[in-house]
């Protein structure tokens, strides 16, 4: 039988689960007459690198060459800044601030010129030299099934980063990492029928040119540099036609790691806008409980 219970009123269950009641409150609550320990000027050793925030979460618009065109995701952002040895802290909020203040403005549009001039007003709203910002979020473009022609959605991890530095300037950098379909050339070798093939991963991190504001999509870009390097796409929508034209397509065109980083590099050398990459193919072998990875970096 169940037993009926008898509630006390809502403040008497607070205290029976241990609040208190408030305490004599001497400290004062006007900022002005607050301690601001952040600020506080002494030699405290060493000049700190980088200090902010991570993990943070916001809706951004995306401009993207392959449909859809214009699309809305979540982001994660980072948002750091040097400070010299003489000073305590930072001033935390001031980074959320200026990320409220780009929201509140029409939302915020992912653009690089967007980032620059984003970092330059954090700098001067931290009251500090430099400043950076990394953001993070899933691209989302159409694929068409090669036969059929239907339409799915597939996304890439993507991630745009901007340092700015007083009397320097600015430098920009950016990662895509995708999947691909590859065949092992070796079991198309050595076997009597078919060949064992495996989703792969290719990361691309290129840093650009300092004259690069987007005339190209660098997403599209680096999407293509892995893609069309692989065995094959990978699909979001396959009818059997379809399938039969992947599954040949990776027959005809055998990759190992190491044959994609060497392929995907060659494509990212030949983009006028990178400067320096760094390729990483990690595939999920189907016949291993291990994953084969290969990677390279190559400075212009």
């Amino acid at each position: 039988m169940t037993r009926k219970i008898e509630l006390p009123p809502k403040k008497e269950r607070h205290k029976l689960f241990g609040s208190v009641e408030p305490g004599l409150k001497l400290k004062p609550t006007e900022k002005e007459k607050m301690p601001d320990l952040q600020n506080t000027k002494k030699d405290f050793l060493f000049t700190i690198d980088a200090v902010g925030i991570s993990n943070v979460k916001q809706p951004i618009i995306i401009e993207s060459e392959l449909e859809p065109n214009q699309q809305t995701t979540i982001a994660t952002f980072k948002m750091t800044s040097k400070i010299s040895y003489d000073a305590k802290g930072t001033n935390m909020s001031r980074f959320t601030e200026q990320l409220e203040t780009y929201r509140q403005n029409g939302g915020f549009i992912l653009s690089i010129k967007n980032l620059y001039d984003f970092t330059k007003e954090l700098a001067e709203r931290l009251k500090q030299k430099d400043a950076s910002i990394e953001v993070t979020f899933p691209w989302f473009y159409e694929r068409k099934g090669p036969s059929s022609q239907l339409t799915g959605l597939n996304h890439s991890e993507a991630k745009l980063t901007v340092h700015y530095e007083e009397g320097i300037g600015f430098s920009s950098s950016a990662s895509l990492t995708c999947a691909v379909t590859t065949l092992c050339p070796c079991s198309k070798e050595i076997s009597e029928y078919s060949a064992h093939n495996q989703r792969g991963y290719v990361t691309m991190n290129v840093e650009f040119t300092e004259d690069y504001h987007e005339e190209v999509d660098w997403k599209k870009a680096l999407l293509e540099a892995a893609e069309t390097n692989a065995s094959a796409m990978i699909h979001p929508v396959l009818k059997r036609p379809d399938e039969k034209m992947v599954t040949e397509t990776a027959y005809e065109n055998p990759r190992f790691v190491e044959d994609m980083v060497r392929l995907v590099a060659a494509d990212l050398y030949e983009l006028s806008f990178v400067k320096a990459f760094q390729v990483e193919c990690r595939n999920e072998e189907s016949i291993h409980l291990h994953d084969a990875i290969a990677s390279l970096s190559y400075r212009k």
